[in-house]
């Protein structure tokens, strides 16, 4: 008999800042173990791999990733790494600054409908701008998002760095995507069912006008803000509910919150 599956994982952490002061290997190093243990069918780090964009950093940056056993990883840069026209070593060492990957993934079910095959299509976009830690999304990347989320009847996730929508507990409010408003109105009208992004070092989630926004947290490093803990979100999306598990790498579970798959 098959083994009852009922959802599929995603592994998201961002903000791992190598090369920064207060980065910790063994932070690192634990949540890697944790999510290589977990066995997610896809990894989204989602930006801020370095603290200045220096080559050296992307090349430690780097050897951490490549730890990651997933069969799928996307890697999208934050604004730390186009400090120092540091997006060219990103480009030479992870490939594109704007993807589009479609996947499948099975999931094996005890009802009535057996086994269900799901194709999502994933956009991951680069919101930072060199030396700016503001971001923006841009009128001339609207036509990506138009083009990747076209069909009906996929399961649609959408990633950057850049929050769209204010982060509690991150103090006064700054460096939101210029555009939000008109990004935000442009993922609802095609249907997106998934936002994940970094940037505030903060791991909250957001239902917002039918989508999940999730945000996760600095994953190792010690830049954290008043008694926040370094995290990391483990999400696994099942037929009906989406559930999040953030977690401190080595500690403890922080929160495990349940969602429909299209919250309203």
């Amino acid at each position: 008999m098959a083994k009852t599956r009922d959802h599929y994982t995603i592994a998201q952490f961002s903000d791992i800042h190598c090369g920064d002061p207060r980065f910790d290997a063994a932070l690192m190093e634990k949540m890697l173990a944790e999510i290589n243990a977990a066995g997610p069918d896809l990894a989204v780090i989602a930006g801020d791999l370095t603290a200045d964009g220096y080559r050296e950093q992307f090349e430690e940056a780097r050897r951490y990733i490549d730890l990651v056993q997933c069969p799928e990883r996307i890697v999208i840069a934050g604004n730390h790494d186009n400090r120092n026209v540091g997006y060219l070593h990103f480009e030479e060492l992870f490939g594109e600054r704007h993807t589009q990957t479609e996947l499948d993934f099975k999931v094996v079910s005890d009802g009535k409908q057996g086994e269900i095959q799901e194709r999502v299509k994933i956009l991951a976009l680069d919101s930072s701008k060199p030396d700016l830690n503001d971001g923006e999304i841009g009128r001339q990347n609207y036509k990506w998002i138009d083009q990747a989320f076209a069909d009906a009847g996929h399961y649609k996730i959408f990633i950057l760095h850049h929050h769209l929508v204010s982060i509690p507990s991150t103090g006064r409010e700054r460096n939101v995507v210029w555009d939000s408003g008109d990004v935000l109105e442009k993922l609802r009208d095609v249907d997106v069912d998934l936002v994940l992004h970094g940037h505030r070092h903060v791991a909250y989630n957001w239902p917002v006008a039918n989508m999940l926004i999730a945000s996760s947290g600095t994953a190792s490093t010690w830049r954290t803000r008043g008694y926040i803990q370094p995290s990391y979100n483990l999400i696994e999306i099942g037929p009906e509910v989406v559930t999040i598990i953030t977690k401190v790498p080595g500690g403890e579970i922080l929160s495990r919150d349940r969602y429909r798959r299209r919250p309203r």
